[in-house]
């Protein structure tokens, strides 16, 4: 297993970052990791490197205010890591990380299937990158930071331990994290359950103005450019919506869509145990976990969902409804 602080020994300046479009694990695994460097190694420069748009509900995490969200040429770095994600999607962020005397990659997703850097940690086993790291912190380095942000990325990339993801093991580490003190009923309230008034009512037109497919088994919504602009409303407002679709009882799979240019869609799917999303992602260049995967797609809504519906429609062939 990868022994992150001999791989940092005498390293100046390191850099950390994640996957474009940050989410709640991909924020958090940098955070932690920031952190926990800095409680290691004295003097250490550690730099967080993330591109915008970063969701405001994680500003309460250590060193939120610290992330680096340009990126200018005249940087250099000792140690590089790539979390959460391949080298494709660092974004730009990635040219720190091809110039970087050692690069590490640290992820848990399947479609990342050996790892970017001259040393990987890729365990598709795990359910979040947060807490693959945490089986790969020495203890004496986490602090309550260090923890409220690994505690942050399981939650977030588990659906608050509702995915297949979760085993017992996650379960433990979580308990392990709680002991540390921070508030976690108030940061699960703030990361799922909270939202603006614009959100609220994003998610009542994207509820009302679904349709459902596929005998029922799948439901799909979207918004146009023309609509998020009379709203007022950016990526960050649009968390959420795609989980509250599939809650709808009967509903294997949730689809939700909104057009980022012309034609042009963020896809964000989320499924049942009877449909693995990111192998549906990956044929359209895309990716993420067995139950919460995305992409982007071109064409007219119609041509997205025509498909998508055909790859998922094969998975769920395998369980005729009701089953």
């Amino acid at each position: 297993m990868l022994d992150i602080l001999k791989e940092c020994e005498g390293a100046v300046s390191v850099g950390i970052s994640g996957h474009i479009r940050p989410d709640g694990d991909a924020i958090s695994s940098c955070l932690a990791l920031r952190k926990y460097l800095m409680n290691a190694f004295e003097g250490i420069k550690v730099t967080v490197n993330l591109e915008d748009p970063i969701p405001s509900i994680f500003d309460d995490e250590a060193g939120y205010d610290e992330i680096r969200r340009d990126f200018p040429d005249d940087v250099s770095y000792d140690v590089y890591f790539a979390l959460d994600c391949s080298r494709e999607r660092l974004g730009g962020a990635g040219k720190y990380f091809d110039a970087a005397k050692k690069r590490i990659n640290i992820d848990h997703h399947e479609s990342n299937k050996t790892g970017a850097g001259d040393v990987n940690e890729i365990a598709p086993e795990i359910g979040s990158t947060c807490e693959l790291l945490y089986d790969l912190f020495d203890k004496r380095f986490i602090d309550a930071d260090v923890a409220r942000c690994l505690y942050t990325g399981m939650v977030t990339d588990t659906g608050v331990f509702q995915y297949s993801s979760t085993t017992p093991a996650t379960m433990r580490k979580a308990a392990d994290l709680m002991e540390y003190g921070f508030d976690h009923s108030a940061l699960i309230q703030r990361c799922f359950y909270e939202k603006t008034y614009l959100q609220s009512q994003i998610l009542g037109r994207c509820l009302m103005e679904s349709v459902r497919f596929m005998g029922g088994r799948c439901v799909v919504s979207w918004i146009d450019k023309r609509t998020q602009d009379f709203y007022g409303v950016v990526s960050k407002d649009f968390e959420g919506i795609v989980s509250q679709l599939r809650n709808i009882r009967g509903v294997d799979v949730s689809i939700f869509m909104y057009e980022i240019s012309t034609q042009e869609y963020k896809v964000s799917m989320r499924s049942s145990e009877k449909v693995n999303v990111a192998k549906v992602a990956e044929r359209f260049g895309g990716g993420g976990h067995a139950r919460a995967a995305g992409c982007n797609m071109t064409g007219t809504v119609y041509d997205c969902v025509n498909n998508l519906s055909e790859h998922i429609e094969k998975q769920l062939a395998a369980y005729p409804e009701g089953e």
